[in-house]
């Protein structure tokens, strides 16, 4: 009796996998082709595992324009793994932020935010949903109303006149203006949320550590195997350090504000600030909405330290420009000189009436836009874009600086003329997609008026009662205007000026 060799059991098996392998890869053919195909928008080529992150620098906000400017407003690079579209126009932004701003409502999960702002229970990193819709009401209906607001006047005046008597102090001397200015915006935003002022270059400092960690750039937001990197590096342990010191600071607030005495009606918000409003609301539940001891050092955090950043740093590059631009300083000058009819200081009520010092802070804010790169948005369905198709999960980035210097939206973009919005019903709403300084659409800024208020109030005072220098004789139109990339945009140094009584 004949034995089977090896060989003939083989050769029947391996034809079977041949045809089970044929039978697989036609499926998977005729599964690709029958797919309709995404019309994605154009992309830079990328490489292996990091995508196209090489290419961001350590200015994105330049990089981006520069690879918008060859692949177009709409652009989809790969950060990583994650899908990334970049918008750089103002068509492209109005899609976004109102055409399809409902499916791009929601913020993507990353970790420094998640860190240092509770799990992202804040307003700016809170992905969209019902937490984010009744936080946001809170917000806007009891701290940052118009009526809100404006109950905090005397707090900014009396803070500026404070500032205006140490610089009249300074005269003959050099003065870092930068760190005065952080310091009123500091000294406002304290008084109105807590109550108080925090003197000390502790409390700055750490601050100024937030601001700047949620800028930082970690890889396991984009090459999720590689996260061990940011613990590797120290990036994490940095994060938690700053938020557990500003947890015990926050703490500590709060504590004061429950054991403090009840000297003021309950029912009165006269002397309230906006810590004992919180407070107020996750007592009585008036929202029918629990506020969780997270959630309202969340908010708190978000108010503070957003208001303090935009503000200060909206004040320093509007100064920057007029020394810079004797011609226009010597304009407003005459505007607020006009206005203020020798009085000692120039009160919120005449704000009103100061048309150039609108347009400069307009202007400056389109040059210097505080969020070079808005706060990224999450696609949460497919949605087809000025005849792209974006997929569920795409990161959304919107340049807003590259928007507010586009040729195509602004007649000499890179020249700092306040006069053409003299003649521009554009406001701070949202409603115009060629500047967006604050955003727009529901994941707008909320406290715009809190903001532009303080830095309307500054830089009236300031330029109305001091003449500006530069130090060691230098000419004006040879300041460094270089720019410092963070989650906000800083001058790269601050500003030193010798001061005079006008």
């Amino acid at each position: 009796m004949a034995i089977p060799s090896l060989h003939a059991f083989l050769l029947p098996s391996f034809s079977l996998i041949v045809i089970i392998l044929l039978i697989f890869i036609g499926f998977k053919w005729i599964s690709f082709h029958s797919k309709p195909k995404k019309n994605l928008p154009p992309s830079p080529r990328r490489l292996p595992i990091i995508g196209n992150l090489h290419q961001l620098g350590s200015n994105p906000h330049r990089s981006l324009q520069a690879l918008s400017q060859k692949h177009g407003p709409i652009m989809l690079i790969h950060l990583g793994s994650l899908p990334t579209l970049i918008a750089s126009s103002a068509d492209a932004a109005r899609e976004i932020m109102k055409t399809h701003d409902l499916s791009f409502s929601s913020r993507p999960s990353l970790t420094i935010p998640n860190i240092v702002l509770y799990g992202s229970k804040d307003i700016s990193f809170s992905p969209y949903g019902e937490y984010w819709r009744q936080l946001k009401s809170i917000v806007v209906l009891h701290l940052l109303s118009n009526t809100r607001v404006k109950s905090f006047r005397q707090v900014r005046e009396e803070e500026m006149a404070l500032l205006i008597g140490i610089l009249e102090e300074s005269y003959g001397s050099l003065v870092n203006l930068s760190e005065l200015i952080l310091s009123l915006t500091n000294n406002i935003i304290c008084r109105a949320a807590f109550g108080r002022t925090y003197h000390g270059s502790k409390f700055t400092d750490l601050l100024r550590k937030l601001m700047d960690m949620l800028g930082v750039f970690t890889v396991g937001n984009y090459i999720s195997w590689l996260s061990w990197v940011d613990r590797l590096s120290g990036v994490e342990g940095k994060a938690k350090k700053i938020a557990t010191e500003f947890d015990e600071f926050l703490e500590g607030v709060l504590e004061e504000h429950i054991n403090k005495k009840k000297g003021v009606d309950a029912k009165s918000d006269e002397g309230k600030d906006l810590v004992d409003i919180l407070l107020e609301i996750q007592r009585e539940k008036t929202t029918g909405f629990t506020l969780q001891r997270d959630n309202l050092k969340a908010v708190i955090l978000d108010v503070f330290g957003g208001g303090v950043d935009t503000a200060s740093t909206t004040i320093d590059w509007a100064i920057s420009e007029l020394v810079k631009h004797p011609k226009v300083m010597k304009k407003l000058q005459q505007e607020v000189t006009e206005i203020a009819q020798g009085r000692s200081m120039i009160p919120e009520e005449d704000l009103e009436k100061m048309a150039y010092l609108k347009a400069v802070i307009k202007e400056t804010l389109r040059l210097h836009v505080p969020l070079p790169l808005l706060v990224p948005r999450e696609s949460t369905e497919d949605v087809k874009l000025m005849g792209y198709d974006i997929p569920t999960g795409t990161q959304v980035i919107i340049n807003a600086w590259a928007i507010g210097r586009d040729s195509t939206s602004w007649e000499e973009s890179m020249e700092f003329r306040p006069e053409r919005f003299l003649n521009k019903a554009i406001d701070y709403k949202g409603f115009h997609f060629e500047w967006l300084p604050f955003g727009a659409g529901r994941r707008g800024c909320p406290g715009i008026q809190f903001g532009v208020t303080i830095i309307e109030l500054a830089l009236a005072n300031i330029i109305y009662k001091f003449d500006l220098a530069l130090p060691n004789g230098a000419k004006n139109e040879d300041l460094d205007m270089s720019d410092a990339y963070g989650i906000a945009l800083h001058r790269k140094s601050s500003l030193l000026v010798k001061l005079s009584a006008r």
